[in-house]
């Protein structure tokens, strides 16, 4: 099975996170912690600073690891390294995603998460 690396920034302002609806791909519609792929020869934290200025031309802090997701899908086992983020500069413009929220710990079940975004609710929940 094939292996995918990416990392998820939990993007967090006051006692929100920000959640994003992939537009695109084999998951379109599904919501999702926004990040993707690590490329090769790059840092996790690299890396997730890079997708989040070309996904939502925003500049971020990359904070503490809250977890490492294994999980695996039918066709790929995804491997996601999932950071804490705050906004240093930009308005999350949406440039891949059809929708965003930010969802405080009681409407963090309101949206329906891809699986593997799923596994870190739990977590979020006792850190907001």
């Amino acid at each position: 099975m094939m292996a995918v690396n990416v990392v998820a920034a939990v993007i967090k302002r006051n006692d929100k996170v920000f959640a994003t609806q992939r537009g695109y791909g084999e998951f379109k519609g599904g919501w999702e912690f926004p990040g993707g792929k690590i490329e090769p020869g790059e840092g996790a934290k690299e890396a997730l600073k890079r997708e989040i200025r070309e996904e939502l031309n925003t500049d971020i802090e990359v904070g503490d690891l809250i977890d490492v997701i294994e999980y695996d899908y039918p066709t790929f086992h995804l491997s996601m390294k999932c950071y804490w983020c705050s906004i240093i500069k930009g308005s999350l413009e949406l440039l891949e995603h059809d929708e965003a929220k930010w969802l405080g710990k009681e409407e963090l079940s309101c949206i329906s998460w891809l699986p593997a975004d799923m596994e870190l609710l739990d977590k979020i929940r006792r850190e907001l």
